[in-house]
């Protein structure tokens, strides 16, 4: 059984274009078929294109549970490194906001001590008024 152009990609993993390429420039050799399509004998397209499963397999050679858990693992591991990465950036912007608010408080606290010190000088200053004693202009005393 012949692979056409579309079977020839899937069973490789590679494009449809990256066949079409390799047959026009002779690495692969492929005849016409009555419909005009390409037939391309297994054998010559997987000695120039391994199988994909065959790639897959090389490179993961785990069994398919193994594989499934490993990806299960994988993303659960990278889900929570995403949620500490938000509570993380969420803790630094509220860190920057109180030290803000802190810088703020700091500044008012400065402000309130320098209006208390002038405020106890200008008591201070009506509580021992040292101006002289004025006689009054009426002569007969008070009662």
């Amino acid at each position: 059984m012949k692979y056409s152009l579309s079977e020839a990609a899937k069973a490789t993993g590679k494009n449809k274009t990256t066949i079409q390429r390799a047959i026009k420039s002779g690495k692969i050799s492929a005849c016409k078929g009555d419909r005009g399509s390409y037939e391309i004998d297994p054998s010559e397209l997987h000695r120039v294109f391994p199988l994909a499963a065959a790639q897959r397999d090389a490179q993961h050679p785990q069994s398919n549970d193994t594989q499934l858990s490993d990806v299960a693992f994988a993303n659960n591991d990278l889900a929570r490194v995403l949620e500490l990465e938000k509570e993380l950036a969420v803790a630094r912007e509220r860190a920057s906001g109180l030290e803000a608010q802190k810088d703020q408080m700091a500044d008012t606290i400065c402000d309130l001590r320098k209006r208390l010190d002038s405020a106890e000088g200008r008591v201070t200053a009506l509580l021992s008024d040292d101006r002289p004693k004025r006689n009054s202009w009426w002569p007969w005393p008070r009662s």
